[in-house]
């Protein structure tokens, strides 16, 4: 008889453990590492660039040599992560305004869903030392991500924004052009140095824990103004 309730047990803990783990969503893991920025010596370290540089350090921590790919527009590398997951990095040759052409044509390629790919870009609204990482949202101004958003049809795909800073209040359009296409001050990129880091260290956390983690444990860190 008391193996019968320990059986029944048994049993109603395994169907309880069913119905939180039904409810718990999966984690968003990457397998596309984006970073946003223009291709040439002439946008080299520009603060438009900034996604350009975090995929380049992330290339170096994980021995991930990149290449050219013409069949998707963009400078491509394939290897494994430092937490020992398959990835991919990518950085679109389209120029800016163009860069879901790239990113599209790879998602294709690998047959990968747009919850999968975590895109890197700068961000005037966030000031220099910030970032902020996210499931989903608009473009907010962003043509690099107006153009991924048209090109994977959906605003639900993961980002990283790295604050840059915004013009001086009462610029004109092309003043701002100027700025993000413009190079970082001793003092910022000094900052920036050590955003860049503390962005791979998130992005590496996103693919061992999913994004939601890494959300929660660098959103609300900063590097101060020494």
């Amino acid at each position: 008889m008391a193996g019968w309730w320990m059986i029944k047990l048994q049993l109603s803990m395994t169907e309880t453990q069913e119905k939180i783990d039904s409810k718990t969503p999966n984690p968003v893991i990457p397998q596309l590492i984006v970073g946003l920025g223009n291709p040439g010596p002439k946008y080299d370290r520009t603060r438009h660039n900034v996604g350009f540089e975090i995929v380049d350090v992330l290339a170096q921590r994980w021995q991930i040599s990149l290449s050219e790919q013409k069949k998707f527009q963009g400078i491509l590398g394939e290897g494994i992560s430092s937490g020992r997951q398959k990835i991919r990095l990518l950085k679109p040759q389209t120029y800016m305004n163009n860069s879901g052409q790239s990113i599209r044509a790879v998602v294709d390629w690998y047959k990968l869903l747009p919850e999968s790919v975590l895109v890197i870009y700068d961000d005037m609204d966030l000031p220099i030392g910030k970032l902020r990482m996210r499931l989903s949202g608009s473009a907010g101004g962003h043509n690099g991500m107006k153009s991924t958003i048209a090109h994977l049809g959906t605003q639900a795909f993961p980002r990283l924004r790295i604050g840059i800073g915004s013009a001086r209040e009462g610029e004109r359009d092309r003043d701002t052009v100027s700025h993000v296409l413009g190079k970082f001050s001793p003092s910022e990129r000094a900052i920036i140095a050590e955003v860049i880091q503390l962005a791979a260290d998130a992005v590496e956390l996103s693919l061992r824990q999913g994004v939601e983690k890494a959300m929660s444990l660098y959103n609300n860190r900063s590097i101060p103004e020494s």
